[in-house]
């Protein structure tokens, strides 16, 4: 049997401190959510005036986002006091996008919430604090677990209402935690905010540094690089699959400048028995359906399925440079796309795209410059991650009680 830590109690919701208690939020706050019957149709929504909070407007950090607002008339607005949305008001997304939750903590003017959510008022507590216990592991872990198993997930008033949270014995405690979150949430946006302005300069960069100047020439794609497609081992047999050749689609593609492992693999006799070819490293990825014109740099030898056109670059052109370019082609590539079922774009057309670039050299100088930018962006996102976790740890510490934070009383 383990013994319990001297100075702490076993409750419903974990080890807490002996002089923190377990709450219902019954017990603090209320919950209010749209009335069926004043609901809102297409008919009262505007272009202006009081906004209708949803789900949508909840970003993935819990901050809000009208950048893409919805608008009710005063009279919609007006008709249901109960959910005016105010400072210091926790809104909770009752069904659909579960978990889902946002502080309130400046004024937005006139505000109501759509009927996918949920006001949580307290009249005492932190509302702060009671937000990052929403939004912890432990919150939304019963969050989930309360979740109906209904075709679209939900939550009831009744379930939020039921919802447990330990609470420190004083409000100056309670503002401690919260203050030490809130100086990690600052810390993450400044960050954040960073590498937005980076990835804003590298778009300018990529824009002049792109942008065909005198000396430079026009060739085909097909002149630069070998176009080569991928293929797909039939499913049926197993002796085909789960070998140590790299077999990548379109959906793993996009999201890194490089590509150095897929999910699946296929054997050497998969390879035989389909029309994949073995990539040499340094190949573009080029997708050529689904999401057409996304790309990435192999890092290791590789093939791919039937949804890529690839690049294999000629030694006279840097490949990197070609990716960048690559980039900037996506609408050409789309345009130059058929089919009816689904959009794909054939070797043929693709090698008859034309593009200009300027000389080996040149293109090197350029391919390093973009290098650079991207390396200096995927340090910081790197540096960001560490910064989440960092606050992910204080929140499971912090929340519990397992360090407790001097304060004022």
């Amino acid at each position: 049997m383990q013994t319990m830590e001297k100075g702490f109690k076993n409750t419903e919701v974990g080890v807490i401190p002996e002089d923190w208690e377990v709450k219902l939020f019954n017990e603090f706050a209320s919950i209010n959510g749209r009335v069926g019957w004043k609901g809102y149709t297409k008919r009262d929504l505007r272009q202006s005036g009081p906004y209708a909070i949803g789900a949508k407007h909840i970003d993935k950090s819990n901050r809000l986002d009208l950048s893409e607002p919805t608008h009710l008339t005063r009279e919609k607005y007006l008709e249901s006091p109960e959910i005016m949305v105010y400072i210091d008001d926790i809104l909770i997304v009752q069904r659909g996008s579960i978990g889902k939750v946002v502080l309130i903590d400046k004024e937005i003017g006139e505000a109501t919430i759509n009927p996918s959510m949920v006001i949580l008022r307290l009249w005492e507590n932190l509302p702060s604090y009671v937000f990052y216990y929403l939004i912890s592991f432990d919150g939304q872990r019963q969050t989930v677990f309360d979740t109906s198993s209904t075709g679209v997930p939900m939550i009831t008033q009744k379930q939020i209402a039921n919802f447990k949270i330990p609470l420190p014995p004083t409000k100056a405690e309670q503002t401690a935690i919260a203050t030490a979150l809130n100086d990690a949430d600052a810390l993450i946006q400044k960050l954040e905010q960073l590498i937005a302005k980076k990835r804003l300069i590298k778009t300018g960069a990529m824009q002049e540094l792109l942008k065909p100047k005198e000396g430079w020439e026009v060739k085909k794609l097909g002149e630069v690089a070998d176009i080569v497609g991928g293929g797909t081992p039939s499913t049926f047999n197993s002796s085909f699959w789960n070998g140590d050749i790299n077999w990548f689609t379109p959906s793993e593609i996009g999201d890194s400048k490089y590509s150095f492992e897929s999910s699946r693999k296929i054997t050497n006799e998969g390879l035989k028995n389909s029309s994949a070819r073995l990539l040499p490293v340094g190949t573009i990825l080029l997708t050529s359906r689904a999401s057409i014109g996304d790309a990435s740099i192999l890092m290791i030898e590789s093939c791919t399925n039937q949804g890529f056109q690839s690049l294999v670059v000629k030694e006279e052109n840097s490949n990197e440079f070609l990716y960048y370019l690559i980039l900037t082609l996506k609408q050409v590539i789309l345009q130059n796309a058929s089919g009816s079922t689904f959009l794909e774009i054939s070797p043929t057309k693709l090698k008859s795209i034309e593009i200009i670039i300027p000389k080996s050299v040149e293109q090197t100088r350029i391919a390093q410059i973009l290098s650079d930018m991207d390396n200096e962006i995927a340090a910081l996102e790197k540096q960001l991650e560490k910064y989440k976790m960092i606050k992910q740890g204080m929140m499971q510490v912090l929340l519990t009680g397992k360090i407790r934070l001097d304060y004022d009383l």
